[in-house]
C-alpha cells in the first residue's frame, strides 16, 4: 500500500527527528524572500502590470517575506539524499553547493513583469534541463484540466509528475518540506510513490488536503456537509 502521509507542522521540527537519508528525494519550493507577497498587493488592481483580470487575492499576507535559513537546507539535504530546490537562484549561499544540474520551468507566459522562469537546483550529477508548460493567471497549458489555484505559489501537478518522472525511480520515498496546495502530493499518489508533506499553515492545509481528496478520491464536498464519490477520475498524463 502506498505511504502517503501530511502534517499540518514546523517542517524544520519534523526534519530534527529524522534519521539521515529517510527519503530518497525532497522536492521543496520555500519563499523566496523577495517580497512577492508586497508585489503582489501593488498589482491588486491588474494582472501582470496591465488592465486585465484582477490578480487573484488568496486572503493571505507576508508569505514572501524571508527565505529559510541555512539550518533549514543543511537538515533538508541531511534526511534525504537527493534534493530539488525550487527558487535557489535567491538563496544559493545558504545551500551553498554547486550543481552542474539545474530546471528550468518555462511558463510561457507572454509579455508581463513577472519572471519568464523559475529555477530549481538540484543534487543529481546531470545536464540542465527545461520543462516548457504555460501558467499564465487563467491560462494554462491543460486547459481541458485546468487547476484550481488555491495558494500564491501554486505550480502545477504535470510539474512536479514530469520531475518524478526523471528524477525519481520506482520505490522511491517522496518528501516536500513545505507543500502549499499539495500540488506534489497529487503528483506522487497519482504515480505511485510514498510521499510525505508538511505544511505550517492551518488553512492551506487545510484547503490542500480538500484538494487532494477531491482531486485523487473523488470526494466533493457540499456546503451542507455532504460528501459526492465521483467515481471517473482523470488519469495523470505523461
Amino acid at each position: 500500500m502506498i505511504e502517503n502521509e501530511v502534517f499540518n507542522i514546523d517542517c524544520l521540527e519534523y526534519m530534527r527527528t529524522l534519521p539521515d537519508k529517510a527519503f530518497a528525494l525532497a522536492i521543496a519550493d520555500p519563499p523566496y524572500g523577495i517580497g512577492a507577497d508586497h508585489d503582489q498587493k501593488l498589482r491588486a488592481g491588474t494582472q501582470y502590470g496591465k488592465s486585465c483580470a484582477p490578480c487573484r487575492d488568496y486572503g493571505k499576507s507576508e508569505w514572501d517575506s524571508k527565505a529559510p535559513d541555512k539550518e533549514w537546507f543543511d537538515e533538508l539535504r541531511r534526511i534525504s539524499r537527493h534534493q530539488i530546490i525550487w527558487g535557489a537562484n535567491h538563496f544559493i549561499s545558504r545551500i551553498p553547493i554547486d550543481s552542474s544540474c539545474w530546471v528550468v520551468w518555462d511558463k510561457d507566459n507572454g509579455d508581463n513583469t513577472y519572471a519568464d522562469c523559475e529555477l530549481a537546483w538540484t543534487s543529481f550529477p546531470s545536464a540542465v534541463r527545461r520543462i516548457r508548460y504555460k501558467w499564465h493567471g487563467m491560462l494554462q497549458e491543460n486547459m481541458a484540466q485546468k487547476e484550481e489555484r488555491i495558494h500564491p505559489t501554486q505550480k502545477p501537478v504535470a510539474l512536479y509528475a514530469w520531475l518524478l518522472k526523471n528524477y525519481a525511480k520506482p520505490g522511491d520515498r517522496i518528501f516536500d518540506p513545505m507543500m502549499g496546495s499539495q500540488s506534489s502530493r497529487i503528483a506522487a499518489y497519482k504515480m505511485g510513490f510514498d510521499y510525505v508533506g508538511c505544511e505550517l499553515d492551518k488553512e492551506y492545509f487545510d484547503r490542500g488536503c480538500e484538494r487532494f481528496q477531491k482531486e485523487c478520491l473523488g470526494e466533493h464536498r457540499h456546503k451542507d456537509g455532504t460528501v459526492v464519490i465521483e467515481q471517473n477520475l482523470f488519469p495523470l498524463c505523461d
